[in-house]
């Protein structure tokens, strides 16, 4: 079990402190987008900075919410050479950098296609190799799902969110079937991850912020689609649900 303790006073974020925490936030990602770029332009980028950028960044963010992160389970070894993708429960904003601070390894969220239309950030995830799958066009689906999977297996391990949107309790919201045809159609070994507490720290849909909030992570038993086929995506996708429900536990929402 790992503790990274940021400050444990627990309470509400006045107006003043929720703004400061907003353009923090903004001023933050905005810096390291450009580090990024100015890498990337003058051919200075690598994985490893990259790594390194993504963990700083999310590590300044939740400093600035004074989240206290605890990480229990067992962590894979994401360099044995397999293709990995972590399907986290999606509660929360800092879902992604809490998942950053807490996994080894070279992670990428895969990102939404209007991510990338945000000027600065969007042209720094296209540097640093965040994948995007658009499965509205075939055409496009079938390349980005090339380039991820090449991407998986040259050492990537993608965060994905199977809910496909924010809960607003921290309760599993009904699961979507993309990220579950990545795993299937790249053979990837799943790996399930939950975030309990995480929902009290922004919750969905509100600018309430609350400081010090004691953020849990949970990392379950990895799920081999070795051999598993589209046949299998309902089993695969209650596999997933029951080890993430496990995880959670009861009492999540409360």
């Amino acid at each position: 079990m790992i503790r990274l303790k940021m400050n444990p006073l627990t309470e509400s974020a006045t107006l003043l402190r929720r703004a400061g925490v907003v353009l923090g936030s903004v001023g933050l990602t905005a810096l390291f987008s450009l580090l990024v770029l100015l890498r990337a332009l003058f051919g200075r980028l690598n994985r490893t900075i990259v790594d390194k950028y993504c963990r700083e960044w999310s590590a300044a963010l939740l400093r600035l919410v004074r989240v206290s992160l605890t990480v229990r389970g067992a962590v894979p070894d994401f360099g044995d050479g397999r293709r990995y993708i972590i399907m986290c429960t999606h509660a929360s904003h800092y879902d992604i950098p809490v998942t950053f601070v807490s996994m080894p390894g070279s992670v990428r969220m895969l990102a939404k296609k209007e991510l990338f239309g945000i000027p600065l950030l969007g042209q720094a995830m296209k540097a640093a190799e965040f994948p995007a799958i658009d499965r509205a066009n075939r055409q496009r689906a079938v390349q980005d799902l090339a380039r991820a999977r090449a991407m998986m297996e040259s050492g990537i391990v993608l965060w994905a969110a199977p809910e496909g949107t924010r809960s607003p309790d921290g309760k599993l919201l009904p699961f979507k079937k993309g990220c579950f045809h990545l795993a299937l159609d790249t053979q990837a070994v799943i790996v399930p991850v939950a975030v309990r507490g995480i929902h009290r720290v922004l919750p969905a849909r509100t600018w309430q912020i609350n400081l010090g909030q004691p953020v849990d992570v949970r990392v379950g038993t990895p799920i081999e689609t070795a051999g598993k086929t589209k046949d299998d995506l309902a089993d695969v996708m209650a596999q997933v649900r029951l080890r993430l429900e496990d995880l959670l536990g009861d009492g999540e929402a409360a």
